[in-house]
């Protein structure tokens, strides 16, 4: 993990802030079902890694936002998503996992657990009423675990760590229908690794009051997670498919 704390650091340093367009306070709150649709494989380092067929799962992810007026003090972001998925496979070659030799011919089944959080700080770089552009740094932090069984064995694999990530927000509004567009993600790459997580959606902003704004939201969202020996694992996994939420603001 030192090179990724590294990577953080640097692109830290490297990024010079600039002003607020906010000029009022503002709280986001959100929630999101996820119809995602999980491909894709793992394994311990150095082994050769193994692609499950996993099945298609309902996730629900919950988000939090905070904008301020207060210059060069970035925004903050909080975002968590449930990734707890389930797969099985028949393997037509030795598959060694923690120590484990799982042989060719037998049925295996995994739960998959790579929830995580998403820690964002961001800067309005542009809010004009019609447009909005957002850019900032993320840290995706995963606290999860890998089980891998068959009839005769089981075996499970813990994973934890911070991933840092560009970030970057875009929405534009249609002028008096509550209509808007809108594109956000987190991208990182680094070695062999390599993460990315973006939404791209339409939200309707139904309620448009001074105490409270209420939008429905759906579109599409992809993550993919390339990790190269993290806790001696590695992983190709893509979990994409369409979204839907509802959003607060106060």
């Amino acid at each position: 993990m030192k090179k990724y704390l590294l990577a953080a650091a640097v692109s830290l340093a490297t990024v010079a802030p600039v002003a607020q367009a906010d000029t009022l306070l503002g709280l986001y709150i959100g929630a999101e079902g996820w119809q995602a649709e999980p491909e894709g494989s793992f394994g311990n380092n150095g082994y050769e890694q193994q692609k499950f067929n996993f099945e298609d799962e309902t996730l629900t992810s919950y988000y939090a936002a905070l904008e301020h007026p207060i210059p060069l003090v970035p925004n903050v972001k909080i975002r968590y998503t449930e990734m707890d998925i389930k797969g099985m496979t028949t393997l037509n070659q030795t598959f060694e996992f923690q120590g484990v030799d799982f042989a060719v011919g037998s049925n295996i089944s995994t739960q998959t657990d790579l929830s995580h959080t998403d820690y964002v700080l961001y800067y309005e770089i542009l809010d004009n009423g019609a447009i909005s552009i957002d850019l900032g740094l993320a840290a995706k932090q995963f606290d999860g675990d890998f089980y891998v069984a068959d009839s005769n064995s089981a075996v499970t694999a813990d994973v934890s760590g911070f991933v840092p990530l560009a970030y970057a927000r875009g929405e534009v509004g249609l002028p008096f229908t509550g209509l808007s567009v809108f594109a956000e993600g987190s991208m990182f790459a680094l070695d062999d690794s390599s993460v990315h997580d973006y939404q791209l959606g339409v939200q309707w902003e139904f309620i448009d009051n001074l105490a409270v704004d209420v939008a429905v939201r759906a579109g599409y969202r992809s993550m993919l997670i390339e990790l190269d020996d993290i806790d001696d694992i590695n992983t190709d996994l893509d979990v994409s498919g369409p979204f839907a939420g509802l959003q607060v603001h106060f």
